[in-house]
């Protein structure tokens, strides 16, 4: 039972939906006012949403780049890998990159669906190809046990569930069946259930996240990392989730909770970008803010190391220049020498 389908008959739009669409419609509004300032602050925030939200939206999955390796896989023109992972987040990258380029030109089909998941897979064996064997989502725990999160659309009727849901997706917008961002959001919900992918469904489904934002008029995942941001809420993500997607095969299940944590992650960016664009002034320079920034994100104490994952494709001689900044104005202590050195911040 797909999502979208339950808004034919416009049912009653959640409280929090309607607040989140309120806040997104005036954000909007000002995006054109906020992209016509500081071009060199634009091109930095799109080079640094790019490498981060590859980093990150792999990361969710568990397919981990060092730190030291950022610069090497994502911002190469022709990287070598060391391993599957580095091949995995660079092809990420290149389909971030793809829909920046070309997302008015790239329509929300099963065809580009197939093209993002042969891009982020890597080229593996079955990359762009849906799933020939039935799987749960299985959830593991520490102590060795298990259980089912979720049983996903068996093999053999993805092909038909992927076709409705393209169909429902078309309808739904040239109806008018609900607000586009609600759409946006229930599609979303609806892609994870059907897991097409024997592996990547996470990925492919941030991708047309992104894709369907642009598309829809609201482009703030050109600047600020959406990945990023699910995955500091990466709890939140999998519990609502889990929530509406619960007796979605028999249409019994209550989306908002799962819609309302999308409408949340475009609030959360939109706030971002109108901090870092729309209300700051005179910058002082692009890839300092940037590791400022990080610093209010990182816990109270830190190694170098864990700041660069917080803001990848700065260079480590401009973390240390903020870090010693920061030093001197009395906001931050040094704890021990090289590597195992940790970073305090002053209360």
């Amino acid at each position: 039972m797909n999502t979208l389908r339950l808004f034919i008959a416009a049912p009653p739009i959640h409280p929090a939906a309607a607040w989140y669409l309120a806040d997104l419609g005036e954000f909007r509004g000002k995006q054109e006012l906020y992209t016509r300032q500081s071009p060199q602050r634009l091109k930095v925030l799109r080079e640094h949403a790019l490498i981060e939200s590859a980093v990150s939206s792999n990361r969710i999955e568990g397919v981990a780049l060092d730190a030291s390796r950022v610069r090497d896989v994502l911002v190469a023109p022709k990287p070598l890998f060391r391993d599957r992972d580095e091949e995995e987040v660079r092809g990420y990258r290149d389909a971030l990159d793809w829909i920046h380029r070309e997302s008015a030109g790239i329509s929300v089909s099963e065809e580009t669906i197939r093209r993002m998941h042969a891009m982020a897979r890597g080229q593996i064996w079955d990359a762009g190809q849906y799933k020939e064997k039935d799987g749960d989502i299985i959830e593991r725990y520490a102590d060795g046990s298990e259980r089912v999160r979720f049983r996903p659309v068996a093999a053999a009727r993805t092909g038909e569930a992927m076709a409705s849901l393209m169909a429902d997706w078309q309808r739904c917008l040239d109806e008018a069946w609900v607000h586009p961002l609600i759409a946006l959001a229930a599609f979303n919900l609806d892609f994870l259930c059907i897991h097409p992918f024997r592996d990547g469904n996470g990925r492919v489904s941030r991708l047309l996240w992104l894709l369907q934002c642009h598309r829809l008029g609201y482009e703030v995942g050109r600047y600020i990392s959406l990945e990023r941001l699910v995955e500091e809420n990466k709890a939140r993500y999998y519990e609502t989730l889990e929530l509406s997607s619960q007796g979605w095969h028999e249409g019994k299940h209550d989306p908002w909770p799962y819609i309302n944590f999308v409408l949340y992650i475009l609030k959360m960016a939109y706030k971002e970008f109108a901090e870092r664009v729309g209300e700051i002034a005179a910058p002082r320079g692009s890839k300092r803010e940037l590791v400022l920034a990080a610093l209010v994100r990182v816990p109270g104490e830190f190694t170098i190391a864990e700041l660069e994952q917080a803001c990848p494709g700065v260079s480590r001689d401009m973390i240390r220049t903020v870090l010693r900044e920061q030093q001197t104005a009395g906001g931050l202590n040094c704890v021990g020498r090289g590597p195992a050195a940790r970073w305090v911040r002053k209360r």
